[in-house]
């Protein structure tokens, strides 16, 4: 009599085992820079507030303001990858509480890069009327314009979600781990945000990309105050290669949904963590270093909230000394 074969449990629990372990290691590796770029991004949030001339400055309020909107999406968008890495299943009420905070801020970004690079339009070439054109007031009022243009892709999509057929419980657990595309069922959604994206993304680039323009043939021309230009034209091009990285960002969970369907676990783990790191993590801190570490201003307090203080007391001495 022949003997069906066993199946061989301990190849299984391996299997799962080692699956397990590497997604634990991606993850750490993930939220280990995430925590880390959050840290530097919180600390320069701190430093724009700690000094008047910060908080009177239109280019640091709207600094600020990038700031934030980016320090919100790497904190929602690390509390999404964890829950897709250990497969969590919510429900569409506990989503719609996750998903809504990065929907809302994506856009900020790009818009902000937009007023922030016609504030160094116009700081470049109409120095004279810069302070006349770029008050507080009018950086308010471009503020609450990106925050209501941003809000108004959150406004649509639950209208629209409310007026299509699609029936569902707020209170039913997901099939599927938390995303935008679980979350929002409803086909129209695509063309919506296909043409929200664009329009946002192409405003945003042909603008930065004129004023880069215009600086630079301001640069060239100019006899006087030429380095202020140059480095006006570096941080648009800066801008320009973060507004890429963002735009990029943006088909992150297509890209990997269509590696899903022709690469095995343990490599779309592998991917996931890579586009995590270098297209969601790296765009949202690239402010920093372009503002942070570049600007002759906030490069001091920064270095000095970053570090410990008597450790930078100690270097300052050590330097003073050797003068």
């Amino acid at each position: 009599m022949l003997k069906m074969p066993r199946p061989n449990y301990n190849n299984t629990a391996g299997l799962k085992y080692h699956t397990t372990q590497e997604t634990l290691l991606y993850a750490s590796l993930s939220m280990g820079s995430s925590c880390i770029f959050l840290y530097i991004n919180s600390v320069l949030l701190f430093t724009l507030r700690s000094k008047l001339v910060f908080r009177e400055t239109s280019r640091y309020i709207l600094l600020y303001n990038l700031l934030s909107a980016d320090t919100v999406y790497l904190v929602s968008s690390s509390l999404l990858y964890l829950l897709a890495a250990f497969r969590i299943k919510l429900t569409f009420y506990m989503c719609s509480v996750v998903i809504i905070p990065p929907l809302l801020v994506c856009s900020i970004s790009p818009l902000t890069l937009t007023v922030m690079s016609l504030e160094r339009f116009v700081a470049i070439c109409y120095p004279l009327r810069h302070a006349v054109i770029i008050t507080i007031r009018n950086t308010g009022l471009a503020i609450t314009l990106v925050w209501l243009t941003s809000s108004l892709r959150i406004i649509i999509r639950v209208l629209m979600l409310l007026c299509s057929n699609t029936e569902f419980s707020l209170i039913l657990q997901m099939k599927d781990f938390c995303s935008e595309e679980t979350l929002f069922l409803v086909p129209m959604y695509y063309y919506f945000v296909t043409a929200y994206s664009g329009i946002v993304f192409l405003s945003a680039g042909v603008t930065i990309i004129c004023s880069y323009i215009g600086v630079t043939l301001v640069a060239r021309s100019a006899s006087t105050n030429k380095a202020s230009a140059r480095k006006a034209s570096q941080t648009l091009l800066l801008h320009l290669f973060q507004l890429g990285l963002i735009l990029i960002s943006t088909f992150h969970s297509n890209i990997i949904t269509a590696a899903a369907t022709i690469m095995e676990r343990s490599h779309v783990l592998r991917l996931h963590s890579l586009f995590f790191i270098c297209i969601n993590i790296l765009p949202r801190c690239l402010s920093t270093f372009i503002y942070g570490l570049r600007d002759q201003t906030i490069r001091p307090f920064l270095i000095q909230h970053l570090c410990c203080q008597w450790r930078c007391s100690a270097f300052l001495n050590k330097a003073n000394a050797g003068e």
